[in-house]
């Protein structure tokens, strides 16, 4: 996928163009004073960024790991000695 940057005004004059392009070849970027300012994205991509992911509960419970015993004491100490 190669990534497409759009000056501002060439955005709006392309929008069509634009719209097309993200939905065919990946995320659009939008720079505004040339600096990156937005992105356009088809939905499907916006869509996998969007869903719920799992939670780090979840994860762990359905890990193939889940019957493993961890400790999970925290040391209460102020400092750990580290060694390199």
């Amino acid at each position: 996928m190669k990534i497409k940057k759009w000056h501002l005004q060439d955005a709006k004059n392309r929008f069509s163009e634009l719209v097309r392009k993200a939905s065919e070849d990946g995320p659009q970027f939008v720079s505004k004073h040339g600096k990156d300012s937005v992105v356009v994205l088809s939905i499907e991509d916006y869509r996998k960024l969007d869903r719920p992911g799992n939670s780090l509960v979840n994860f762990l419970q359905s890990s193939p790991l889940n019957s493993v015993e961890l400790d999970t004491r925290r040391d209460k100490s102020s400092s750990r000695d580290v060694s390199l």
